[in-house]
C-alpha cells in the first residue's frame, strides 16, 4: 500500500483561513495529509495549526511579540520567514513532511520563497501566489525545482476561480509527493553550464567521458533560470566539481538583460569550495526578449531572432573587456581549486570566421583582457584554438584528470 503523503501547508490563518481550510480538505480529498503552519504575526487562526506562529518565531529565535515590535510589515515577516524556512527544514530532515505548498500575495510569497529554498531538489515545492511569473521575482530567489501558479481571484476571500487554482495546486502538490524520483545521492555529480548543441558543442564530448570516470553530470541551460539551478545546487554542496563553460547569463546581468540567473552567478561553487573549471563560453551574445524592442545601446549590433521569446546581439569590444574583468572578480574569490581555459579562437559557434557573428577585433580585445584579469589564485590554461574544438575538451579533461590524482576532485563511483 502506497504511503500518504504529507504536505506542509504554509499561510497566514489569521487573513486566510478560509483559503487554507479549503486546501487542507483537497489535500486529505486526493489521499495527503495536511500539515498546517501558521505565519501570521498578529492574530491566530480559527483552527488549531500543528505548528503555530509561536513555533515559527521560536524558530527564528525569537518570539512573536518581538517580531511585532521588530518596526514594520517587512522586518516582521522578514523574520517570519527565516522562522518558517529553518522549521520546514528540520520537518523534512526529521522525515515529517513530505512535499510543501505555500500561499501568499507579495508578502506571503516574499515568505515562501525563502522556504522553498530551504529545501533540497526532490523535496516538491508549490507556491500560490497572485505574484506568479512576475519580475517582481529575482533569478536568485527561486528554489531549483520550484512549482508556481497564478492564484486567480485570490486577493480577497473564496470564489470559484480560486477554487479552481487552489484545487489543481493541491493535486498538483500530493501528486508530485507520491511520483517524485529523488536524486540519487550514491553518484558523485558534476555541474556543466552549456547551450544548445549548435552554438556550444563541449558536452557531446565531455559527458560520456566523465560518466565513464564514474560521475553524474547534469547539464544546465544557460538561458537564466539554469543557471539559477546550477548556483543553487552548487550553494548545497551539491557537486563534487563544476564545469562553467558558458557564462552568457554573466554577460547578460551585466549589460541589464532580464535573461540572467541574478547577481551571484559564478560565485557559489568557489564560495563552497568546489573545484571548478571556468571557460568564457558565448559571453559575446546579449539576449532580450524577442516580443521587447532591441535595447538602445544594441541597436548598431548584428542580431539574431532565436524564436519568438527570445533574441540575441553580440556586445562590442569594450562591453567584453569589462565582462572579462567581471569574471575575474568572482573567480578571485573562490576558496576552492579554479581553472580557467581560454579559447584564443573563439567562445561560440558562430564567431568563427564566415558566421555571422564574427568579430576578431572584439574577440581579440577579450582575450587579452582576460588574460590579464585571470586572479593569481586560478589556473589560467590558454588554447589557440576554438571552444567547440576538440582541443578544449581534451584540456578540461587532462585538468579534471589531474585533479583526481592529486585528491582534489574525488574519485568517480565504479559501476556494479
Amino acid at each position: 500500500m502506497e504511503e500518504t503523503r504529507r504536505i506542509l501547508v504554509i499561510g497566514t490563518g489569521d487573513t486566510k483561513a478560509d483559503e487554507l481550510l479549503f486546501m487542507r480538505e483537497r489535500i486529505e480529498a486526493v489521499g495527503g495529509v495536511a500539515v498546517m503552519m501558521d505565519v501570521s504575526v498578529l492574530g491566530d487562526p480559527p483552527y488549531r495549526p500543528e505548528h503555530d506562529r509561536h513555533a515559527v518565531a521560536r524558530a527564528a529565535e525569537t518570539t512573536i511579540e518581538a517580531i511585532i515590535a521588530s518596526g514594520d510589515e517587512n522586518s516582521a515577516m522578514t523574520l517570519m520567514a527565516l522562522g518558517a524556512s529553518r522549521l520546514a527544514r528540520s520537518l523534512h530532515d526529521k522525515g515529517e513532511i513530505d512535499g510543501v505548498i505555500a500561499l501568499g500575495g507579495s508578502m506571503g510569497t516574499d515568505l515562501a520563497l525563502d522556504v522553498a529554498l530551504a529545501l533540497p531538489l526532490g523535496v516538491p515545492k508549490f507556491v500560490v501566489s497572485t505574484i506568479a511569473y512576475s519580475h517582481l521575482l529575482p533569478p536568485e530567489r527561486i528554489a531549483t525545482d520550484l512549482m508556481m501558479i497564478l492564484w486567480a481571484g485570490g486577493l480577497y476571500g473564496l470564489n470559484s476561480a480560486c477554487k479552481a487554482v487552489l484545487s489543481q495546486a493541491c493535486g498538483a502538490v500530493v501528486g508530485a509527493a507520491q511520483a517524485v524520483v529523488k536524486p540519487d545521492l550514491s553518484w558523485p555529480k558534476i555541474g556543466m553550464s552549456s547551450l544548445g548543441k549548435s552554438c556550444l558543442q563541449y558536452m557531446v564530448t565531455l559527458k560520456p567521458e566523465l560518466e565513464k570516470r564514474g560521475y553524474e553530470v547534469i547539464v544546465f541551460h544557460t538561458t537564466g533560470m539554469g543557471g539559477r539551478a546550477l548556483e543553487a545546487i552548487a550553494a548545497q554542496k551539491g557537486f563534487v566539481a563544476v564545469l562553467d563553460f558558458s557564462l552568457q547569463e554573466l554577460a547578460n546581468q551585466l549589460t541589464g538583460s532580464v535573461v540572467n540567473s541574478g547577481t551571484d552567478r559564478l560565485e557559489n561553487a568557489g564560495r563552497q569550495g568546489i573545484p571548478q573549471i571556468v571557460a568564457p563560453g558565448a559571453i559575446d551574445m546579449v539576449d532580450f526578449p524577442t516580443w521587447q524592442a532591441v535595447p538602445s545601446r544594441f541597436t548598431e549590433r548584428p542580431y539574431h531572432a532565436h524564436n519568438r521569446l527570445l533574441a540575441s546581439v553580440t556586445s562590442d569590444g569594450a562591453t567584453r573587456q569589462e565582462i572579462a574583468r567581471a569574471i575575474g572578480e568572482k573567480l578571485a574569490s573562490a576558496t576552492g581549486p579554479t581553472a580557467f581555459i581560454l579559447p584564443a579562437g573563439g567562445i561560440q559557434q558562430w564567431d568563427k570566421e564566415g558566421e555571422p557573428l564574427y568579430e576578431p577585433e572584439a574577440l581579440s580585445a577579450f582575450v587579452a583582457e582576460m588574460r590579464m584579469s585571470v586572479p593569481a589564485n586560478a589556473e589560467l590554461h590558454e588554447i589557440a584554438g576554438h571552444i567547440n574544438d576538440a582541443a578544449f575538451s581534451a584540456k578540461a579533461l587532462e585538468i579534471f584528470d589531474r585533479w583526481i590524482a592529486e585528491g582534489i576532485v574525488p574519485a568517480g563511483r565504479q559501476a556494479a
